[in-house]
């Protein structure tokens, strides 16, 4: 699971996996955190998914880039399934856990 913060480095890892899932992670709200935990055991279990994440307070102009890039109503914490071109998937808040990820992903 890798940090991102920049345009560059979000389309330097669709471009190197095709599609990635991105979790937008509040690092002050206690629902971002459960969320956050649930992706994180998501990650290590399952290596092979490109999963990247980003804290919307430090990187508040990529957070709202994504929002109008791919046409997805900004939510956080929030996980979008991305390609260059759409958004595959998205959920919210108490909707990503592990279990939803692993049904919608895998």
């Amino acid at each position: 699971m890798k940090k991102i913060a920049e345009q560059k480095q979000l389309f330097d890892a669709i471009e190197e996996n095709g599609e990635i899932l991105l979790f937008k992670n509040s690092t002050t709200c206690p629902i971002s955190s459960n969320a956050f935990d649930e992706f994180k055991a998501f990650a290590t279990e399952h290596p092979e998914v490109p999963v990247y994440y980003l804290n919307v307070q430090e990187a508040r102009p990529l957070s709202e880039y994504v929002a109008t890039y791919w046409d997805v109503k900004h939510e956080s914490p929030q996980a979008l399934l991305l390609t260059a071109s759409e958004a595959k998937w998205h959920t919210s808040h108490s909707d990503i856990t592990e279990q939803t990820l692993e049904k919608t992903i895998l």
